[in-house]
């Protein structure tokens, strides 16, 4: 498996188990309205960030170590492509979703409801995007 591979492997299992984990948290606890509603939030915001930059750092290192280098070489063609088609699939996927939280959302909810709509409506492009990269490097989409 390709350096580049295993780096959007790596992105899409931080992104799905830090914050999977943080949207879990937020779905289970009920804080006091307006008192620590804000602090708890942000805390677990917080603590989701902490995660995934910890998951990334510590396999960006193992990856770095390992693969030598090929970690240490330019990206080619084939890695732009598929960035590139990644990165445009989830910036659809992110205008679509953040069009439903600007515009139907705030009819509905209000406060962290739609600022959680929102982080989500990120996280799922952000995990489209990683998720067309692995599959167009396991599938040989590079064109």
């Amino acid at each position: 498996m390709a350096y580049r591979e295993r780096l959007a492997w790596l992105e899409l299992i931080g992104m799905v188990i830090a914050y999977g984990g943080y949207f879990i948290a937020v779905s289970i606890v009920d804080p006091a309205p307006g008192r620590m509603e804000t602090l708890t939030f942000v805390g677990l915001f917080a603590a989701a960030t902490l995660a995934r930059l910890l998951i990334l750092g510590v396999g960006w290192l193992v990856l770095r170590a390992r693969m030598g280098g090929e970690a240490r070489a330019q990206p080619d063609e084939r890695d732009r492509a598929v960035a590139r088609r990644g990165a445009g699939i989830g910036y659809y996927v992110l205008l679509s979703l953040m069009l439903w939280v600007g515009v139907v959302l705030p009819l509905t909810d209000t406060g962290w409801a739609v600022a959680n709509s929102a982080l989500a409506a990120i996280v799922i492009a952000e995990i489209v995007r990683q998720a067309v990269a692995v599959l167009s490097y396991r599938r040989g989409w590079h064109g």
